[in-house]
């Protein structure tokens, strides 16, 4: 097997299989023994998460939707509503003005969501990076099998010219035969 992988990756590279990254090993490999590159990286991602990897990334995916935003304005004019007006004529004070509770709750929120969404952004990035290695493992493979065939093709051609060659030397022979035969 190694001699073969050296002679792919001459023929395929033109470098010597020690030059060769593990990725491009790989792929010179895959071409040799003819197994497909393609594999669901979402799915091999998905499957090493842990737990609180998934929380993060559920609550990323709702802090950033159009819902949490809206719901979340509703929520504030709410509270400012309630305690501006409604507890105010009742005579309450829960949070008055300048809303210090409130503040306080957005502050601790904020605190909590902020660091789940970087935590999530950066997974998402470490899946972008797999996603590319891959990407660049299966356009290096279509390249070079595009290159075999090529090759092949090449080989073809010539082979064809040669015949092709080879039967008109047969062509003026055989007319050279006729013109002596009718010229005796």
């Amino acid at each position: 097997m190694s001699d073969q992988l050296k002679s792919a990756a001459k023929r395929l590279l033109n470098i010597g299989l020690d030059e060769l990254s593990e990725l491009e090993r790989n792929v010179v490999s895959g071409i040799i023994e003819r197994k497909p590159v393609s594999r669901n990286t979402t799915v091999e991602f998905g499957e090493q998460l842990t737990f609180g990897q998934r929380i993060a990334d559920r609550v990323a995916a709702i802090g950033g939707s159009w819902t949490f935003i809206i719901g979340f304005a509703v929520v504030l004019t709410i509270w400012i509503v309630l305690n501006s007006f409604i507890l105010l004529r009742s005579g309450e004070d829960f949070d008055p003005y300048p809303y210090i509770l409130l503040n306080l709750v957005l502050s601790m929120l904020a605190a909590i969501q902020a660091p789940l969404i970087m935590m999530s952004q950066n997974r998402h990035a470490a899946k972008d990076r797999l996603d590319a290695t891959h990407d660049y493992e299966v356009n290096l493979k279509a390249e070079l099998e595009i290159l075999e065939l090529h090759r092949k093709i090449d080989e073809l051609r010539d082979l064809q010219w040669k015949e092709l060659l080879s039967m008109q030397q047969e062509q003026i022979r055989l007319l050279t035969e006729v013109l002596k035969a009718r010229q005796s």
